[in-house]
């Protein structure tokens, strides 16, 4: 997992499997260097697999960045970790974008 702070972003690049081996290195790569940025993308392009464990992580860290006003989005979700944010109901509480810039872009304006 690779991460880097670019305009007040946290981006978390994660690759391989996300299951109970590597919980606890994903839960640390979204953590902000020294909590300075509000806002999170983790980026799932190189991801092979996905199971409860990843699912927890991204629960809790949204409920962490939503409640010091950030946000948490996701890109590049392949189809078996889309599929499974669907089944869980997690794709409705975190926004899911097709592309890494997509989830870099400013929100449009209301």
């Amino acid at each position: 997992m690779t991460c880097e702070k670019a305009r007040s972003v946290h981006v978390v690049a994660l690759a391989g499997d996300i299951d109970h081996t590597t919980a606890g290195t994903f839960r640390q790569a979204l953590i902000p260097p020294g909590g300075s940025a509000p806002h999170t993308v983790v980026d799932f392009r190189k991801v092979t697999f996905m199971d409860s464990s990843g699912i927890n992580i991204l629960v809790a860290a949204n409920n962490a960045v939503r409640s010091h006003g950030g946000s948490l989005r996701l890109a590049h979700t392949p189809t078996p970790v889309r599929d499974l944010l669907s089944i869980v109901g997690l794709d409705a509480l975190i926004p899911v974008h097709p592309t890494l810039e997509d989830a870099l872009a400013p929100p449009a304006a209301a």
